[in-house]
């Protein structure tokens, strides 16, 4: 498997289990805190995505912030999830080792990153905040949805 596939196969796993999950936070009695972790994965793809296109000003984007309510968060999340897909399909393979230069806003630092690096980042990010959304669906009583990538990969033998 290329570097290329495994990043798609990922992003492509972290969208049906977020959608699993989003569904879930939208039954919640109480879910600001959920659509506020959730509002933040989405703008961490913008942002990552943003960093290497180069199509805004960086210091535009937050990590933070804007909490989307729940007639688009859906949307919102198609079109980031979408945008990382067509990207990943169009770059090629030997591009993913391509380096990222940008400015850290919190001390003007110039990083630089890989891109599969920025993608595995967003992916393991998700996985992260997916966890804290579960101890909160928890928190309220309800059994969060099953989305381990196990069940996405299970054959019969």
């Amino acid at each position: 498997m290329t570097m290329k596939s495994h990043l798609l196969s990922t992003f492509r796993f972290n969208d049906w289990a977020n959608r699993k999950l989003l569904e879930a936070i939208l039954q919640l009695p109480e879910n600001s805190e959920s659509m506020m972790l959730f509002s933040h994965l989405i703008l961490c793809q913008e942002k990552w995505l943003n960093r290497i296109i180069k199509k805004l000003d960086d210091s535009n984007l937050s990590w933070f912030g804007k909490v989307y309510d729940e007639g688009v968060i859906l949307s919102e999340w198609d079109k980031t999830i979408h945008s990382w897909l067509q990207f990943l399909e169009a770059v090629a393979e030997a591009d993913l080792e391509n380096d990222i230069v940008f400015i850290r806003p919190s001390d003007g630092k110039k990083m630089k990153v890989k891109i599969f690096e920025i993608a595995l980042q967003l992916n393991f990010h998700s996985i992260h905040h997916r966890a804290q959304i579960y101890r909160i669906i928890r928190s309220q009583g309800i059994a969060p949805p099953a989305t381990d990538y196990i069940h996405t990969v299970l054959k019969e033998a």
